[in-house]
């Protein structure tokens, strides 16, 4: 089974989307099922993971509900407020849904990321990680060292870091992302998804060879086991094509994996980390 690790779906006029604006015309528009349903079919992809794109409990149940009606979303990563004392009440709210199967902290909008340190955050993740909940983790790379101290904390957390913590692509710099990456590597539990490469890149002037050394950097230290294909469409869209972030990512693997294990991190990868074939 082929699976799309990380895509997304919004409706503009919901009014929770702040960072779509018409700056952005290629988003600034509605992205719903019967879009993605097509690229899926072209490259023989039977299942997605459909991840939060507002910082809301209502988009998340907005996401839910689609997902009833699109066969081919196999689990929801939403959003939980952790700020709010009440957020297990949100949490045990959405579990009941057949398609949840985690949520993601957008560490990557806090003014402060120590604020994932505070004790709120600690034991509210010390849970989610006794339970083996997977919890996305959209970090910069400029805070992976608060990410490394809360894993310090909490070396048991079942996390995957979005986007290979967006690295500087367009510049071609390697330090001090790899170091701080190489940390994170060392708790077995983390993964990470080869997602959202080609916004990080000159959005223009991008060429395939701008990719490869992250990606061999990445399956160097988390190995094959642990990295998952993800479109991070529609915002992709911004820099390429649905097939060119495909061919993106199988070109920097070709040369580095035999084919079996190409197919894991285009699905089997994806699958166990979410638990997906388990009921």
């Amino acid at each position: 089974m082929r699976i799309d690790a990380h895509q997304h779906f919004w409706k503009i006029d919901r009014n929770d989307y702040g960072w779509i604006t018409p700056e952005y015309p290629v988003l600034f528009r509605d992205y719903l099922p019967s879009d993605l349903e097509p690229h899926l079919q072209k490259h023989g992809i039977s299942k997605t993971v459909l991840v939060q794109a507002a910082p809301t409990i209502e988009e998340t149940e907005f996401i839910l509900g689609l997902s009833e009606n699109a066969d081919f979303v196999a689990g929801v990563v939403g959003w939980l407020d952790l700020d709010d004392p009440f957020f297990m009440e949100q949490y045990l709210r959405f579990w009941k849904h057949p398609k949840f199967i985690g949520f993601r902290v957008m560490i990557q909008d806090m003014e402060d990321p120590n604020k994932m340190l505070s004790p709120a955050y600690l034991e509210a993740l010390s849970y989610f990680a006794e339970e083996a909940v997977p919890v996305d983790l959209l970090v910069l790379s400029h805070q992976l060292p608060q990410l490394v101290r809360l894993l310090e904390r909490i070396p048991h957390l079942r996390g995957v870091v979005d986007h290979l913590a967006k690295p500087p692509i367009a510049s071609g710099g390697m330090e001090p992302w790899r170091s701080h990456m190489a940390e994170m590597a060392r708790y077995p539990n983390i993964y990470c998804k080869l997602s959202g490469m080609v916004t990080e890149a000159n959005r223009r002037e991008w060429k395939m060879e701008d990719f490869t050394a992250y990606v061999h950097e990445t399956l160097d230290l988390f190995g094959p086991e642990r990295v998952m294909f993800g479109s991070d469409w529609p915002v992709c869209l911004l820099a390429a094509t649905y097939d060119e972030v495909v061919d993106v990512l199988r070109q920097a693997l070709q040369d580095r994996l035999p084919a079996e294990a190409i197919e894991a991190v285009f699905g089997a990868n994806a699958a166990r980390f979410y638990k997906l074939n388990q009921p």
